[in-house]
């Protein structure tokens, strides 16, 4: 109810917290709650903004961790990254047709909770978790292994190594992007290693974080929201994020090597 005002900017209402802050723990989870969502427009809002800007809880650690050296570049990346999600939610709220998101809630009577209706009611939350996204998780995992047993993923990364060096990262770039759709872990734990290997500076370090995060968080993710918002509305998004997270990374290490920021 508090921050129903502020959602209200950007295309949601105050229920939307919900799978916002879930999605810094899991975006396919948090994109599978988005259909508690009143509207099909909000849901669709709501969806976006997650494989947009919201950082899981495996690919925040490793980059809150890379980027701990100054707090000048952590400033950066949060600042770059929150104005991406209200900048692409206010847009999005002005373009997109359909209902408004309206919020209306019965405040319930507040009680003691019992401890066997939590557990009986995170049992079935996590029934429904596993049943759902875990199998999305394993073909991901079938994907990554068959993709490198026939050799595609070799091609992905020499066409990734373009837009690597476009916003002034080196080629091996390629392979911290492709791996970090495939799972968003890998893609940070690979701006990890290439920070302690010294093939990053201070500013490339930023740009990586940043266009690491506004890419499209994971395969799981991406069929997820094939699953809920269907095939033609995921694929536009894919469109969309992909190029647009190399289009912000070219703009910030631009903006920071011609004012000459050093970090």
């Amino acid at each position: 109810m508090l921050i129903d005002r502020l959602f209200k900017k950007i295309g949601l209402s105050g229920r939307a917290v919900i799978p916002m802050v879930l999605g810094f723990g899991c975006v396919t989870m948090a994109t599978m709650v988005t259909r508690t969502l009143e509207t099909k427009r909000e849901r669709i809002i709501a969806s976006m903004l997650l494989a947009l800007a919201i950082p899981c809880s495996a690919q925040l650690g490793v980059i809150l961790g890379v980027l701990s050296f100054s707090s000048k570049a952590l400033f950066i990346w949060a600042i770059v990254v929150f104005l991406e999600l209200i900048l692409i939610g206010f847009l999005a709220s002005k373009v997109m047709s359909g209902e408004k998101p309206n919020f209306f809630v019965e405040m319930p009577p507040l009680r003691l909770p019992k401890i066997s209706n939590v557990a009986i009611k995170t049992y079935s939350r996590m029934q429904w978790y596993f049943l759902e996204v875990l199998p999305l998780f394993v073909i991901a995992s079938v994907v990554i292994w068959i993709g490198r047993l026939i050799g595609l993923f070799d091609i992905a990364v020499r066409l990734l190594a373009y837009p690597s060096q476009w916003i002034g990262l080196p080629a091996e770039a390629g392979v911290m992007f492709l791996f970090g759709f495939f799972r968003r872990d890998f893609g940070a734990a690979g701006l990890f290693d290439m920070y302690n290997a010294g093939m990053l500076t201070g500013v490339n370090i930023v740009v990586a974080a940043i266009t690491l995060t506004l890419f499209m968080p994971c395969i799981a993710q991406f069929m997820m929201t094939v699953k809920e918002r269907g095939l033609k509305t995921a694929f536009a998004m894919a469109a969309f994020i992909f190029p647009g997270a190399f289009v912000v990374g070219f703009v910030v290490n631009y903006l920071l090597n011609y004012f000459g920021v050093v970090l």
